[in-house]
């Protein structure tokens, strides 16, 4: 989702509310610690040097169970953020504690921000030699190249 989404989103809401992957949802008495913009320079293992940059956004949860952050008031929040930090409509990142600081893409149900999960992957494929697609074998072309279960092959 980016920037512009959740602010067109924030605008029709009564409430907020983050759903984990798992389907439970962040306590209500959340907060939201930081907006921000990440950027992060990498070469990848292929040797290609790249730029990426998000906008995150950082729940956080604590003892205070009487605050609620109304969406007029996160929107307050990101558009200063926005002119502060000069951020673009970027795609958002967000940061939750568990076990240890989990980042997650986000999305929306209609009622819920649902915070999806991030998988690493290489971003060099074509120069490690990974395929991007699974080969195709045809059985009768493994059939005709090995003999070695036929009667008279001696295998057994």
């Amino acid at each position: 989702m980016k920037l512009s989404e959740i602010k067109s989103k924030l605008k029709a809401l009564d409430t907020i509310a983050f759903q984990l992957p798992n389907g439970t949802l962040v306590p209500r008495h959340f907060h939201v610690t930081e907006v921000g913009k990440i950027t992060k320079d990498f070469i990848d293992c292929g040797g290609t040097v790249r730029h990426e940059a998000v906008v995150n956004f950082q729940l956080w949860e604590a003892n205070d169970y009487d605050h609620r952050l109304h969406p007029e008031k996160l929107l307050k929040i990101i558009e200063l953020s926005q002119n502060i930090l000069d951020i673009d409509d970027l795609e958002i990142e967000v940061e939750y504690q568990g076990d240890t600081i989990g980042k997650y893409n986000l999305d929306f149900d209609g009622n819920n921000f649902l915070l999806t999960t991030k998988q690493t992957n290489c971003l060099a494929k074509d120069n490690c030699g990974i395929p991007t697609e699974k080969p195709r074998i045809r059985l009768s072309d493994l059939q005709k190249k090995s003999a070695c279960c036929e009667p008279s092959s001696g295998c057994c």
